[in-house]
């Protein structure tokens, strides 16, 4: 393991990104639940500078800012969960909350730390994809603090990889508010729900009027190499009425699209028929909503 020989706890966004700017060779620390057991179980190495940005004000928070909802890439799950804004208007991410470990860990876990960590079965992952949010990268490659955005269905490119330069920090999350009518439900599926990684986990969501959703989004985890948007069963969703057979369609078309493998906690077969029986469960639930 490599031996740590800085320690820098930045109180900016301005000072972290520099330190990021100078070095690549930066391991970043926020709660610190994803980082500690992997390197202490050797699947991952701690860089020569380890970087605690606890302290640093712009990354933390919940607000609203120019029409959409800004949560600060060190909000922890206990704070989303507690957040009258959340309850409100993105009900969807206090049910993936409910699902994430147990309370300690959701006291010290970060949104941030769990966007970056890229799990394919991350539990906030599945429900920010249907939500459509963007990811907000800072840096400072030319002496001046720079922000960039990117959807996340963009940011991740593997099993813990994602689009984030070695000089660029996640500053936070940003959604959309929801419009009159939007309609937002996740499921994950588990031994323990609450406590296992996800065996498979889904999000659904869209605009919902006379029995069909429209702008549909769907997502599912820990059934491909990342979180995964699932364009096919969008389509095969979008404005449908929904009735029996477009449930069973649309099901089938989820099943098909998923390319899980097998290991520990399920084999692929057991997989793909998670995702089509609880999709038309989750189907028959906005059907009857």
């Amino acid at each position: 393991m490599t031996e740590i020989e800085q320690y820098v706890a930045p109180s900016s966004l301005e000072q972290a990104a520099e330190y990021l700017q100078r070095s690549g060779e930066v391991t970043i620390l926020a709660g610190g639940t994803d980082l500690m057991p992997q390197s202490q179980g050797g699947r991952l190495k701690i860089k020569r500078t380890l970087m605690n940005i606890q302290h640093i004000p712009e990354l933390k928070g919940i607000a609203i800012d120019g029409g959409a909802i800004r949560i600060g890439a060190l909000a922890t799950i206990t704070e989303i969960m507690q957040s009258e804004l959340i309850k409100k208007h993105l009900p969807i991410l206090i049910e993936a909350c409910d699902h994430f470990a147990s309370d300690q860990i959701r006291n010290a876990a970060t949104l941030g730390g769990n966007v970056c960590n890229a799990s394919p079965a991350g539990d906030m992952l599945v429900p920010l994809l249907v939500l459509d949010a963007e990811v907000e990268l800072a840096s400072k490659p030319d002496g001046g603090l720079t922000r960039r955005r990117l959807p996340l269905s963009e940011f991740f490119v593997g099993p813990g990889k994602t689009r984030r330069a070695p000089s660029e920090l996640l500053a936070g999350l940003r959604i959309g508010l929801p419009g009159a009518h939007h309609y937002a439900r996740f499921f994950k599926f588990g031994t323990r729900p609450a406590l296992d990684i996800a065996t498979i986990s889904i999000g659904i969501a869209g605009t919902l009027n006379n029995g069909a959703l429209s702008s549909a989004r769907v997502a599912f985890g820990a059934v491909a190499p990342v979180p995964m948007r699932a364009p096919r069963t969008e389509q095969a969703l979008e404005a449908r009425r929904l009735d029996a057979a477009t449930i069973e369609a649309v099901a089938g078309v989820a099943r098909d699209e998923v390319t899980p493998i097998d290991d520990v906690r399920a084999s692929a077969w057991y997989r793909k028929e998670l995702i089509h029986n609880i999709t038309k469960r989750m189907l028959d639930h906005v059907a009857q909503a």
